[in-house]
């Protein structure tokens, strides 16, 4: 399994601020997970289709290509700006 949190904006455009997915090859990397999350959906499009999007895989920020291993933790959430 994969356990996916979702933050700030992105929980609020999907109505939900966890899931958990079963892991398969289909889905073996961030940028192979985030297409099949996409196809949920209009909403999952939308949340999920964002250019500013960061993912963090076990709470390190990731890049499209990396693998995901079964029971791995993947958060997506807005950029985050501070002051």
């Amino acid at each position: 399994m994969l356990r996916l949190l979702f933050f700030a904006r992105v929980r609020e455009q999907l109505g939900c601020d966890r899931l958990e997915v079963p892991w398969s090859a289909d889905a073996a990397t961030v940028e192979k997970l985030l297409s099949h999350l996409q196809q949920r959906g209009p909403q999952w499009q939308a949340a999920l289709g964002q250019p500013n999007l960061l993912i963090a895989v076990n709470q390190c920020v990731a890049e499209p290509a990396d693998l995901l291993r079964e029971g791995d933790e993947v958060a997506f959430f807005p950029p985050v700006t501070g002051g």
